[in-house]
């Protein structure tokens, strides 16, 4: 007569302290992790006597402007037309879009003029401009 064992083994992985390694997991990730702050080029930005906070920088496009004329937007230096074309597309995308203008206190004002036709050439024309607080 054969004696048939009840009792057998499971294999297999507990899984009853998963949610414990996945909550220090994510816990370690949310500490360590550095937010990458926008670097864009090296610019003075002029002094101002008064200026106003921006609303939202969920809306927000920063384009730099150095003295040696460079611009630069989305960590890519520009020339000519295309700054026309990656605004157009970014308007598009968000009509609320607020275009931010940091330029050197000692760029030329050539460089921001053309700035300021490719902005109007892209239907762009909410621009702000960046400065620093002038404290007497």
């Amino acid at each position: 007569m054969k004696v048939i064992r009840k009792t057998s083994t499971k294999k297999g992985i507990s899984t009853s302290s998963m949610p414990d390694i996945i909550f220090m997991l994510l816990i370690f990730f949310m500490v360590t992790t550095v937010m990458r702050e926008f670097e864009g080029l090296k610019v003075l930005l002029p002094t101002a006597r008064t200026i106003e906070k921006l609303e939202s920088k969920r809306h927000t496009t920063y384009i730099w402007a150095s003295k040696d004329g460079l611009v630069n937007i989305d960590d890519r230096i520009i020339q000519g037309q295309g700054l026309r074309n990656i605004i157009y597309k970014k308007i598009s995308s968000d009509p609320k879009l607020t275009i931010s203008l940091k330029s050197d206190e000692d760029a030329q004002m050539k460089v921001i003029t053309d700035i300021h036709t490719e902005m109007r050439n892209a239907q762009a024309l909410k621009l702000n401009y960046s400065a620093l607080t002038k404290i007497d």
